[in-house]
């Protein structure tokens, strides 16, 4: 009774092991992000958000090459970042690429944030149209 008990076990035991292994592993979204930061860029961040979760990604990378952009489309990613239900992840790339002004603050903004090689970071300063001062 006890070696029935055992293979018993031991075959219940390999049949999860099994399938563990050919489970595939969740995957992870991509999107590229280069230029000028706008509405419409995001817009595209929230689509890759939204479809990352839909996935059941481990996580959304978006590498980043811009110059900044506008204060208010920087503020709307910042938002749907934080809220996420997915860790996203900031890569700043290819070598020599940016994140100044606005990528600055999406960068950090990040769960995690990574740089290429001979990348840099800085000069945060959103900017704003009309003229008029943030409140």
């Amino acid at each position: 009774m006890r070696r029935a008990a055992g293979a018993l076990a031991g075959l219940v035991l390999s049949l999860f092991c099994a399938a563990a292994a050919a489970a595939q592993p969740a995957p992870v979204a991509l999107i590229h992000i280069d230029g000028v930061i706008n509405p419409v860029t995001m817009r595209l961040v929230e689509l890759a958000i939204d479809r990352a979760q839909a996935q059941r990604s481990q996580a959304l990378i978006i590498e980043l090459d811009t110059p900044g952009g506008l204060e208010r489309s920087m503020r709307g990613i910042v938002q749907r970042m934080l809220n996420a239900d997915l860790p996203v992840i900031v890569y700043v790339a290819p070598t020599g690429a940016r994140a100044a002004s606005a990528g600055v603050f999406i960068t950090m903004a990040a769960h995690v944030a990574a740089m290429a090689p001979a990348t840099n970071i800085g000069a945060a300063h959103p900017v704003a149209l009309g003229g008029g001062v943030d409140k």
